[in-house]
């Protein structure tokens, strides 16, 4: 039994996108819907908080040393010195019901980035690559709620999540094409649903489980290795920290938990920490 701490007992409603940033030896995330930015330092405990205006899915930091953020509105820079946020592009302008979810940065600095229905209802999310040029969307097949995009450490696989339909995806990528698709894993029935997925050093993917209490580990040919338990129901995503990359950081929610089960799990909405016991792989920098 792995020991689960909490190291940040926010409680967020919906806490997400955790990343470790080296340049500052620290792990950021977002609250979607009580909409904020989060910074914590291991090394000392300290914590700091940015309002977001819209929902913020995902936070990633930028070449420049800004950081590049993924909101209801559209692809915003972040500065957090100032607290701004400059709009970059809104791929979905036209889909007000639309948010942007989870994100990650590729070998060559692309950000990918999925959206998703608010009311988790329509198919109407998809998944997008952003570099310096355009915004486009991969062709990658519309879902309701998307998760991920996470790579293998050659670059070559993407981990995508259909979280609704209880599915995770690997699609074969070149550059920005995405050459085919198949399915990773399944999530059966009464073990909660895939969210954010984020793969290791040796190519396991890891994926936190709303609604299952836990993280789930699958080896690169998607065989179930391991379930690290969590004191609370929803867990969203891990990201990979510490000196060494072996500290795996959990984000939760108290989004959709009822008055008795709040009550029941104090700590919903923490930011978890456990040894992972493998590195996961250190972040690129998004060059947009």
């Amino acid at each position: 039994m792995e020991q689960v701490t909490a190291v940040w007992p926010l409680g967020a409603t919906l806490g997400e996108g955790p990343v470790w940033v080296e340049r500052d030896a620290a792990l950021w995330f977002v609250d979607i819907k009580a909409p904020a930015i989060h910074r914590f330092d291991p090394a000392s405990g300290a914590t700091q908080s940015w309002s977001a205006p819209a929902q913020v899915g995902w936070v990633l930091p930028a070449e420049d040393g800004s950081f590049i953020a993924g909101l209801q509105s559209g692809v915003h820079r972040f500065d957090p010195a100032t607290g701004s946020f400059t709009l970059l592009a809104a791929p979905e302008a036209g889909l007000p019901g639309n948010r942007l979810n989870d994100a990650t940065v590729a070998r060559d600095g692309a950000i990918w980035f999925g959206s998703m229905d608010d009311a988790e209802e329509a198919v109407t999310g998809r998944f997008y690559r952003m570099d310096t040029s355009a915004c486009a969307d991969t062709g990658i097949a519309p879902v309701c709620i998307t998760n991920g995009p996470a790579f293998s450490p050659d670059g070559g696989t993407l981990y995508h999540v259909d979280t609704l339909g209880r599915q995770i995806w690997a699609s074969q990528v070149e550059g920005a094409a995405v050459i085919s698709t198949s399915l990773f894993a399944e999530i059966e029935d009464g073990a909660g649903y895939p969210d954010g997925p984020v793969v290791d050093a040796v190519g396991n993917v890891w994926i936190g489980l709303f609604a299952g209490w836990g993280v789930r580990c699958y080896a690169p040919d998607g065989t179930l290795l391991r379930y690290v338990r969590l004191p609370v129901a929803n867990v969203t995503k891990i990201a990979f920290g510490g000196p060494d990359l072996t500290t795996a950081y959990a984000t939760t929610a108290a989004k959709g938990l009822s008055e008795a089960e709040l009550a029941e799990q104090p700590l919903a909405g923490a930011l978890f920490a456990f040894d992972a016991g493998v590195a996961g792989m250190a972040g690129h920098l998004a060059k947009i």
